[in-house]
């Protein structure tokens, strides 16, 4: 299946021959559907905090001391953002009309509100009035070529002192809530190999700007996702998939592979939060205090797990067998399942000694994004996790009435922990569920190919770790998956 030349090609990318068979093992075979208990809800599973204890947890996280790290995935193109406007260049270039309520319609009638009109007027020879024109001095380049740019880079936002794209907006929220006690705010950003130098160039023309503003000094770094991250291509019949010259198709493993990044961090507690979720900044207030009380309940529960550790390190009895057995069940909806006694102990210490993340959860209001479970895992315990529409298997009577019961959505909101009880920092491919990627159908120049994601950042990727779901209020929630989306009143306030 593979030659001395595809080995070559492999070790140059730094993938190993056991990954490529095991990746075409899972195309001829299929990703496992995931087993649901219930759906995670305010009765079990997501936590409602009282002012009290929303104000303790703002308060932990205030007198943390420790190091904090923003972690932003933003390599991904703003492609499928522009949709419908390519949808309406290819009609204008047929000599069609988009028709009066269409989107492309709706962006003309709204030209003028979004942040990054006054660099489109700017351009040579730009016509108002030649709406064919216009959209390709956006999407194009010559131009604006905001077709190929990923969000971060794109602006998003209008001010009087000037536009802000959304990668600006995130060094403002680092500064406002994940600057630590040495007045640092630490930020890493994934980028693609070709976006580095926009970044970098982006970042120092308004760096001093906002350091001086919040009185802030930023740490920025810019991560590529890993070339050893991508995933081996087949076609119909699941053979390595080739180039007309013979060599392999490999495609980029998801936001999955951004696990080997995150694995790289070395700070107390990190902060993901997506490219496109932004407000502007007089809206900012709520975002604030909710990563601040999600950070406290995670301080919170840190300490908890520290403490049974330590005990457990010396003499335990049953009471604090049965202590830590319900921990485990209030706070991770772990249920322990029937363990011998000579094991108990070990496995109540491996349910503990684990990376732990907080996730916000937001009221499902019909927004698109994975869901909180209950799930079985394979020991036959159970615990929380964030899962993806095409993990269930929704021809399942039973699974679709445990999802059509399902009250609440991931909105990519989480704060981790990635350091143990003794200091030392976990390996988190230790804690990735391998058997929990996607299979999609794509093409390579029109011919037809299956390409495999790596498990979610996270969902599968961070399978094994400790989770707890928070209720978080919907205005921390505002992603820019389309153009018109940045007409909402959290873009436009």
């Amino acid at each position: 299946m593979l030659n001395l030349n595809d080995l070559k090609q492999l070790e140059e990318k730094g993938i190993s021959k056991e990954s490529v068979l095991r990746e075409i093992e899972f195309f001829k075979s299929g990703f496992s559907y995931l087993r649901i208990v219930a759906p995670a809800t305010e009765e079990r599973g997501i936590k409602q905090l009282s002012e009290r204890e929303q104000s303790y947890a703002i308060e932990a996280y205030d007198n943390f001391e420790g190091e904090v790290c923003k972690f932003v995935p933003a390599s991904g193109a703003a492609s499928r953002m522009f949709k419908d406007l390519y949808d309406g260049l290819a009609k204008l270039e047929r000599g069609e009309l988009p028709g009066k309520n269409s989107s492309v319609n709706l962006f003309f009638h709204s030209l003028g509100s979004f942040a990054f009109y006054n660099d489109l007027t700017k351009l040579p020879e730009y016509n108002t009035n030649d709406r064919l024109s216009t959209l390709k001095k956006i999407l194009l380049s010559p131009g604006l070529n905001y077709g190929s740019l990923p969000k971060g880079l794109i602006k998003f936002h209008k001010y009087l002192q000037g536009s802000r794209t959304s990668f600006e907006e995130h060094l403002v929220e680092a500064a406002l809530y994940a600057k630590g006690k040495d007045g640092i705010a630490r930020v890493v950003v994934t980028v693609s190999p070709e976006h580095l130098a926009c970044f970098t160039s982006l970042l120092e023309k308004v760096r001093s700007r906002y350091e001086s503003r919040y009185n802030v000094t930023y740490d920025v770094r810019f991560t590529i996702q890993k070339p050893s991250t991508d995933t081996i291509a087949v076609d119909d019949n699941d053979e390595p998939f080739r180039k007309p010259d013979g060599t392999l198709v490999f495609r980029p493993g998801g936001h999955g592979a951004l696990i080997e990044n995150l694995n790289d961090l070395t700070a107390d507690i990190v902060i993901i939060k997506n490219i496109d979720n932004v407000v502007k900044e007089q809206l900012l207030p709520d975002t604030i205090k909710w990563k601040k009380i999600l950070g406290g309940v995670l301080i919170s529960v840190q300490k908890k797990i520290f403490k049974y550790l330590n005990v457990l390190d010396g003499e335990s009895n049953q009471d604090i067998v049965r202590e830590i057995t319900e921990f485990l069940e209030q706070e991770f909806c772990i249920r322990i399942p029937s363990v011998p006694d000579s094991i108990l102990i070990e496995f109540l210490r491996a349910k503990l000694n684990r990376p732990v993340r907080v996730c916000g959860m937001v009221k499902n209001l019909g927004e698109p994004g994975g869901g909180p479970y209950i799930v079985y895992d394979a020991d036959g315990s159970t615990s929380l996790q964030i899962l993806e529409s095409a993990q269930l298997d929704k021809n399942n009577p039973e699974t679709a009435e445990l999802i059509n019961r399902s009250t609440h959505f991931n909105p990519v909101d989480l704060v981790c922990s990635l350091k143990d009880y003794k200091g030392i920092k976990f390996d988190l491919h230790k804690f990735i569920d391998p058997e929990a990627g996607f299979i999609s159908h794509k093409s390579y120049e029109g011919r037809s190919l299956k390409a495999q994601e790596l498990p979610g950042l996270w969902n599968g990727a961070m399978s094994q770790w400790n989770t707890v779901f928070v209720e978080v209020p919907v205005i921390t929630f505002n992603p820019v998956k389309t153009i018109l989306d940045l007409l909402r009143p959290e873009h436009l306030a």
